[in-house]
């Protein structure tokens, strides 16, 4: 099944809230690149939680009949990348997203009220 870009990044930041991600941003970055659509930086807690979060998003969306294009650092779980095409999604260690701060680094891209996307689902 193939959702458009705001019902996957809809289910990614539902997922992401129920494994208790923190800090969850959403930027808008059509218009700026041509890798995505829409960014998801979101925090956890330790490598373990990072690595749950991670699990429990892809598990949500495979539920949906969505796999993720790549997954990267899954393993390390200080910053995992789940590409999901028009989405691309980022969980980092507090550390490691001060460190590389993609929210300045990005810092043209419109943000999304991630409360938008949660409702009804």
């Amino acid at each position: 099944m193939v959702l458009n870009p705001q019902a996957v990044l809809s289910a990614v930041v539902r997922a992401a809230e129920d494994k208790k991600a923190h800090d969850i941003v959403v930027l808008d970055i059509r218009g700026l690149s041509v890798i995505a659509d829409y960014f998801v930086i979101a925090s956890g807690q330790s490598k373990t939680h990072v690595q749950a979060i991670a699990g429990y998003v892809r598990e949500k969306l495979e539920e949906r009949g969505i796999r993720a294009l790549r997954c990267e650092g899954l393993k390390e779980g200080s910053w995992v990348l789940l590409d999901y095409g028009d989405v691309v999604v980022h969980f980092f260690l507090d550390a490691e997203r001060r460190f590389y701060n993609l929210e300045r680094l990005w810092g043209d891209a419109k943000k999304v009220d991630v409360l938008v996307h949660t409702a009804g689902l």
